[in-house]
């Protein structure tokens, strides 16, 4: 049989678009019909008949693939034809879209031509034929082709009346005056002109452009076009023309300041009849003096005269004929002023009482912000202002769009947290609307709560146990976590222990979850109702719960309330057994926890898990898992007494869980009322300057510190060792562990847990007691053989040997030099030796402001910098130092984080041995820095 071929590289000859279209739908069924390609006929095989036809496309860059349909034809499988048909494909788009962007500048050329032929034409119809070209021009302009070559024509061409081809000219040397300044100079002469022009509405467009253009060599054309718009009879002109003061001044302020334009913008600003004008002027005005910085005294005494009193009253006498925008910025200026005595406090009230009925809800909060800061010495009238700001907050909140509603309540939830009992008796204005986005209906829930007491608590109850079958799952959740937080406030806890408890039968994965955490929160407020609590509790099954911090709500349960859940050291049993196949480190410690508890209550049914326990969180990964395994194992060796009094304390009722924010930040954000600080909940500091965008992301390159967010792939791990770990616990002579190398675990191997291994049957906890009379540390060897057998650990064949004397500690050249390229090449080349956390005391971080304090005192310890970067609170460091006596070199990478006081250090070594005493000289500089 015969194939028939054809290229998708480009359109076959003769082909139309239509058949193109249709090639590219078929394609779906992976077979394509001969008939289907133009100029192909269809052809039978040689017996007559057409059960097998075949269609073989080639490609330059493939091979060639045969589709086949029909009884006898070989299929190809379905993933290579797909990959190939949609290769094809897109490369027959790629070739009409290329062949699109060339006839793009094809039509450039004819429209450059066209429009040369336009310029200087008077003939009837010519204004409108140029509309037409300004138009392409500006469609071209705006899907990224390259128009700049018509920048003449369309200069030439702007010499006209027509005020819809002077506004397109504009936009269109706007855009390209910026990326090529020697363009720009081609529109001096007819911005100049057309700023003199007779039309107001032109001369304000030309002042706008001008001013647009933002190219320093152009400053002085710039100067004599102001000064005359701020004069100009036309208040468009003006208030172009004090905006065009401010971008004067972001170009080049030495030229702005000598022409003397602030003094003309506050003349303006006092003596101008047009509010708009007066607005302008006040917006330019108070962002010069804010960057012209505080230590000039003349920048200081302008600063006072604005907020004088007879500017502030001027302005609110004025402030009915201001725009809404205009009301704002006149708004936050009058939060700042202070007032001399109360009867200018009231006076300014009295005048912007009008303002809370505003329709607009920017100029509603500007004026709520506005009394909140005049009352704040007033205690008295501070909450009569809260009353008075309650109706129209609330009015705001059930008016407009969701988003504006979001906005306010946000601004009402701030209100509501510094005076809840104002609000009590609004709550059901929080009550959340089914057809509510899940973000209003959240801050609802956070306010229900905050609004909660003894009159309205069960209302409120019985509102947010309905929202928790919603089929929104985020906010059933937080349905849920409301209802807790309210019971935490010591309101009726009665009925919502018996909500809580009812939860916990709905049978509903997240409303388990979330009750099992609010029921252990509540155990350790209210102890009295364990018994009612446990007996629902011990219902559920652990592997019905899968969520972290459920989980671990539930195991902390077990080993709390052992004593009073028959089946605890068994359940227990079952999670210890499955340690592999949990993968939350915090269900891992509150399991090892758990059952160290459980074991001192029930010890004999206890007694196997809690080795298996023991064992498994030796051999953890996860650093806190080891550590706190660590910890139980040698607690148990000193003395099981001391042990259950660490362990298992008397439990005390918690009186005051901690919250989330802090006062300080609570008032940072009360002071900044009306603005994004409120609706992101957190201080303007931390999330506009640098320092405070996020974590530290630094790149691959040696010395090149960027600030932005850290992706997963570029963050440090915290928690995972990477090398061997030293025992903190413990001294060198006290080590009975073998330290096994291994780059990705602990250094500590677990003792070994024998299932088949025949434990010493325990008859009381006493008989494990170590005696006093011995060495606080040192244990007797046949005490840890007793726990270990007691806890099914096994018996050691024989006692360790003892320990090698320590080697001597390493010399550090103190003169050691290394250049940034080599540095840059052995890092990349070498692999990491060890990596780990280290924690810095509080002298250390106190004295981190900057990176050189630190640079100086590892440099004191022949370890030296060759790269650092960033600000507080995270600073990283590049170290490197060599071996005294030797041509080891070693590479520090180190990330100081001040607000955790925690250290991550990654070690590079030529010679892999001297890695362990050079962590320890390292470590112990960084534990000196700021002791001196």
């Amino acid at each position: 049989m015969r194939n028939n071929t054809a290229a998708f590289g480009h359109v076959p000859a003769g082909s139309s678009q239509s058949n193109l279209c249709k090639i590219f739908a078929n394609t779906s069924s992976l077979v394509v019909m001969a008939n289907e390609i133009p100029g192909q006929p269809l052809l039978s095989a040689p017996n007559g008949n057409l059960q097998t036809q075949s269609v073989q496309y080639a490609s330059p860059d493939l091979t060639s693939i045969r589709i086949s349909h029909g009884s006898s034809g070989h299929i190809c499988p379905i993933f290579v034809a797909v990959a190939a048909i949609r290769k094809l494909m897109f490369s027959t788009l790629n070739s009409y879209l290329e062949f699109t962007f060339a006839s793009g500048k094809g039509e450039v050329a004819d429209v450059k031509s066209q429009l040369r032929l336009l310029a200087g034409s008077r003939a009837p119809g010519a204004d409108d034929s140029k509309r037409d070209l300004f138009k392409k021009v500006i469609s071209y302009m705006t899907i990224g082709i390259d128009v700049s070559s018509v920048f003449g024509e369309m200069v030439m061409c702007s010499a006209t009346s027509d005020i819809v081809l002077k506004k397109m000219c504009y936009l269109y040397v706007g855009n390209y005056a910026k990326v090529n300044p020697d363009l720009a100079l081609l529109t001096i002469n007819f911005l100049q002109r057309d700023c003199k022009d007779a039309d107001p509405m032109i001369r304000g467009l030309a002042l706008r452009s001008l001013c647009s253009l933002r190219v320093t060599n152009l400053v002085e054309y710039l100067v004599g076009p102001l000064g005359a718009g701020l004069k100009d009879n036309s208040s468009y002109v003006r208030m172009v023309a004090a905006m065009g003061v401010l971008k004067l001044y972001h170009i080049s302020a030495s030229t702005c300041v000598d022409a003397e334009f602030p003094a003309m913008l506050k003349h303006l600003l006092l003596n101008d009849p047009d509010t708009q004008v007066v607005a302008n002027c006040l917006s330019a005005l108070q962002e010069i003096w804010s960057l012209e910085g505080s230590g000039s005294e003349e920048v200081s005494r302008e600063r006072e005269i604005l907020l004088s009193k007879s500017v502030i009253y001027y302005l609110l006498n004025r402030i009915r004929e201001f725009s809404e925008w205009a009301q704002c910025l006149v708004l936050e200026l009058v939060a700042k002023y202070v007032p001399s005595d109360s009867n200018e406090i009231f006076d300014v009230m009295n005048l912007l009482e009008d303002r809370l009925q505003h329709a607009n809800g920017a100029v509603v909060l500007a004026t709520i912000k506005v009394f909140l800061h005049l009352t704040l010495s007033m205690t008295d009238v501070h909450q009569q202002v809260y009353e008075r700001i309650k109706a129209p907050l609330l009015t705001l909140v059930s008016s407009g769009s969701p988003e504006q509603s979001y906005a306010v309540l946000s601004h009402l939830h701030i209100l509501v947290m510094r005076a809840p009992f104002i609000f009590a008796s609004d709550y059901k204005h929080f009550y959340c609307q089914y057809n509510e986005p899940s973000y209003v209906k959240k801050l609802k829930l956070e306010m229900l709560t905050a609004v909660a007491n003894e009159s309205n608590t069960y209302e409120i109850v019985t509102e947010l146990c309905e929202y928790a079958a919603n089929v929104d799952i985020p906010i059933a959740r937080e349905s849920i976590r409301a209802v807790g937080k309210i019971a935490l406030q010591q309101y009726d806890v009665n009925a919502i222990v018996d909500r809580l408890l009812q939860f916990l039968e709905m049978e509903k994965d997240y409303v388990t979850a979330e009750a099992l955490v609010l029921v252990k929160d509540l155990l350790r407020k209210y102890p009295q109702w364990s018994q009612d609590c446990i007996a629902v509790v011990g219902n559920i099954s652990s592997n019905n719960v899968q969520e972290p911090k459920a989980k671990a709500a539930l195991i902390w349960m077990l080993g709390e309330y052992s004593q009073d859940m028959q089946d605890a050291p068994y359940i227990l049993e079952g999670l210890v057994e499955n340690w592999e196949d949990e993968h939350s480190a915090e269900v891992r410690l509150h399991l090892l926890t758990a059952v160290m508890k459980c074991f001192f209550k029930r010890p004999p049914e206890t007694q196997g898990s809690l080795g298996a326990a023991l064992a498994a969180g030796l051999a953890d990964f996860h650093q806190d898992v080891h550590d706190r395994a660590l910890f139980y194992y040698r607690l148990l060796q000193y003395d099981i007494s001391v042990a259950e009094q660490v362990v298992n304390p008397p439990k005390q009722a918690v009186s005051v869980f901690a919250d989330t924010q802090s006062s300080e930040v609570k008032d940072r954000i009360f002071d900044e009322f009306n603005s994004l600080s409120v609706v992101y909940q957190k201080p303007s500091y931390m999330f506009t300057h640098k320092e405070h965008r996020g974590p530290f992301e630094f790149s691959d390159e040696i010395g090149h510190v960027s600030i932005g967010t850290e992706s997963a792939d570029t963050a440090v791990p915290a928690n995972r060792v990477e090398a061997n770990d030293k025992d903190l616990l413990l001294s060198t002579s006290e080590k009975e562990e073998t330290k096994v190398p291994n780059n990705s675990s602990s250094a500590y191997s677990a003792p070994s847990y024998d299932l088949t291994s025949v434990s010493v049957p325990t008859s009381q906890l006493s008989d494990l007691v170590i005696s006093n009379s011995t060495v606080p540390g040192h244990a007797p060897q046949s005490s840890s053989f007793a726990i270990d057998d007691l806890l099914g650990l096994g018996l050691p064949a024989a006692p360790a040997p003892a320990p090698a004397s320590s080697p001597p500690p390493l010399k550090l050249n103190p003169k050691a030099v290394l250049d940034p390229a080599t540095f840059q090449q052995k890092w990349r080349q070498l692999p990491i030796s060890l990596s780990q956390d280290y924690s810095i005391n509080a002298q250390g971080v106190a004295a981190l402001t900057t990176p050189q304090s630190l640079l100086k005192h590892m440099q004191g310890h022949s370890i030296h910098c060759i790269a650092s970067g960033g600000k507080s609170p995270t600073f990283k460091f590049f170290f490197f130092a060599q071996q005294a006596e030797g041509s080891s070199t070693f590479l520090v990478e180190c990330i100081v984080n001040t607000s955790s006081a925690k250290a991550q250090i990654k070690i590079k070594a030529d010679d892999q041995s001297a890695t362990e005493p050079f962590s320890s000289v390292f470590q112990s500089a960084l534990s000196k820095f700021g002791m001196a």
